[in-house]
């Protein structure tokens, strides 16, 4: 469309917009393909809970961004539009999905290991007088000496 103009339709300068402006829309004429190719019930069931949600989350904001756009050529001002609105609801829905998604991946305290540093930081090698000296800390019961057949049976 673009290469059928010719160099006097719009000024120079534009040239290289136009033409990245022309890739970026066929790169996501083919996203778009792609995506729609597919059956969505196929899609779906190869994906847990939150990474349908993302799906869905993703696939509105593109749509409404891409009608946002549309609605740029046409002459309309977006922001007084309803599409605003819907891309800000979309937007919430996107940030309680990423604090679902950080509170998986934020580190979680493993007892059993807290408790193991707990009792080989109370141990005592020198400390023979007593078979086991039982400690309490925040309520939790730490052996701090164990000789090797308290343990197992080499």
């Amino acid at each position: 469309m673009a290469a059928e103009s010719s160099a006097e339709d719009y000024p120079h300068e534009i040239d290289e917009q136009l033409t990245g402006f022309d890739s970026s829309v066929t790169s996501v004429k083919t996203m778009l393909e792609k995506l729609m190719s597919m059956p969505r019930n196929d899609l779906l069931q190869k994906l847990d809970p939150l990474d349908q949600a993302k799906l869905d989350l993703m696939s509105a904001y593109t749509l409404n961004s891409l009608f946002w756009m549309y609605l740029v050529t046409q002459g309309v001002n977006p922001r007084e539009h309803g599409i605003k609105q819907e891309l800000e609801r979309i937007r919430t829905y996107m940030n309680r999905v990423k604090e679902i998604t950080d509170k998986k991946k934020a580190a979680r305290l493993d007892k059993n290991a807290a408790a193991r540093f707990v009792r080989s930081a109370l141990y005592d090698p020198d400390d023979k007088d007593s078979r086991k000296k039982n400690t309490r800390i925040h309520g939790y019961r730490y052996l701090t000496e164990h000789t090797l057949s308290d343990t197992c049976c080499i």
